[in-house]
């Protein structure tokens, strides 16, 4: 039963929208970063890190980095980079790209409805992440890149999005990425009405890409509300954080590959023969990107494998241990390899799927690394058995598709 809320979002000035919307930051090198920064004045980057402006900022986030971020803001509004909305609305958001076409709702969230588990997640939080982003929310009030949701089809939100794309969009342009991105507002009282109830009658939702974002606007939204205290109402913009809601048929997921740097004190026929206690293995003339669940592709010692794990090691009934990426990380990267956290060990690098199984390949050939393991991707089903479950996958299960840009929509909350 998620509470939903119509904003009045600060979209880019029409003429300026393929020029301030960006990819999220840790998408670029800094030194790419800083060159974006550097030839477009109104790239939303000046007011993520304003140290892309003047690397010689220094001191405290609040009195130095945030306030800069203020000043740049005004300047955003002052030259009309950013204009605000008139009315409250939910949007309609619709991107294509690489020949997917995804539409979903864009609107505000309440964070009680994270916080008291009627939106299920499947991954844990790192505290430092949470802290940092919960940080920049608190001092700039710009909630600028949504938490990605998703849900059961349902008819009548279905039939509000038809509705609305069948109308000219009130924002359609293309990033550099040649990526199509279109926004319709829904400001009529009666749809409004109609969007708002269907969303609360449907019994739980679950979040596909965004854990650190929703946990860092519940803790920065409890945070407020300490600070008001008396004055808390609930319904200020601080207890809501941007969401885009994409029902089950719209998400796309894609598998995240594994590139393991060396075998550690294995031997190659030491380690072929330990894989085979667990795994069935078949060489393949070709390279394998994984056709269907359970199988798992390897490239070692200049030859494609598929792996196929014996069934006696996993349990079709637990929605985790179940999953090709525990499979592989329960029976072969930690107790045969000893990446014991993959998070944190610098012999291991993921790969989305998005990356060619060719380019895997010829990194392994290059030397700069050992193996390479490639995965099915996991589907929606298993992620959403997961969150029902109260379970957590491991790290990097997922390359969620669509990927947000910074910048289409925001929501001012200070």
């Amino acid at each position: 039963m998620p509470n939903i809320k119509p904003f009045c979002g600060l979209k880019p000035a029409v003429h300026l929208q393929s020029k301030v919307v960006t990819r999220p930051l840790e998408n670029y090198g800094t030194g790419e970063a800083r060159l974006i920064a550097s030839e477009n004045a109104c790239s939303f980057l000046h007011l993520i890190n304003p140290e892309l402006d003047n690397p010689y900022l220094r001191g405290t986030r609040q009195e130095l980095i945030f306030k800069k971020i203020a000043e740049n803001f005004e300047g955003f509004l002052d030259h009309h980079y950013l204009v605000r909305e008139a009315n409250p609305a939910i949007y309609v958001y619709q991107v294509e790209h690489d020949g997917l076409c995804q539409t979903g709702i864009w609107t505000l969230t309440h964070i009680k409805d994270y916080l008291e588990g009627r939106i299920k997640k499947h991954e844990s939080t790192v505290e430092r992440r949470e802290k940092l982003l919960a940080d920049y929310l608190q001092q700039t009030g710009l909630d600028a890149n949504p938490v990605l949701i998703t849900y059961h089809p349902d008819q009548v939100i279905d039939q509000l999005i038809v509705k609305y794309t069948a109308l000219t969009p009130d924002l359609d342009f293309a990033f550099a990425d040649q990526s199509q991105h279109r926004v319709w507002a829904i400001t009529e009282t009666a749809d409004l009405q109609q969007m708002t109830a269907a969303f609360q009658a449907i019994p739980a939702v679950y979040i596909a890409d965004g854990h650190h974002r929703a946990a860092s606007m519940a803790k920065m939204g409890l945070q407020k509300q300490a600070l008001n205290g008396s004055k808390h109402q609930g319904d200020e913009l601080y207890n809501y954080f941007t969401t885009v809601y994409m029902n089950t048929s719209e998400v796309k997921v894609l598998e995240f590959n594994r590139l393991v740097r060396d075998l550690g004190a294995w031997t190659a026929t030491a380690f072929m023969n330990a894989l085979e206690e667990c795994f069935v293995l078949k060489p393949s003339a070709t390279l394998v990107k994984p056709q269907e669940l359970h199988q798992i592709g390897m490239y070692f010692n200049k030859q494609w494998y598929i792996l196929s794990p014996k069934p006696a090691i996993y349990d079709d009934n637990d929605p985790v241990g179940v999953l090709d990426v525990s499979i592989l990380q329960d029976f072969i990267l930690e107790p045969i390899l000893g990446i014991q956290d993959p998070r944190t060990d610098a012999r291991i690098t993921f790969e989305g799927g998005r990356t060619e199984v060719s380019a895997l390949q010829s990194k392994v050939d290059n030397g700069l690394f050992a193996v390479a393991f490639t995965l099915f991707p996991t589907s929606v089903s298993q992620v959403i058995a997961v969150a029902e479950a109260d379970g957590v996958m491991p790290p990097k299960s997922t390359w969620v598709e669509p990927k947000f840009l910074v910048g289409l929509l925001t929501n001012y909350f200070n």
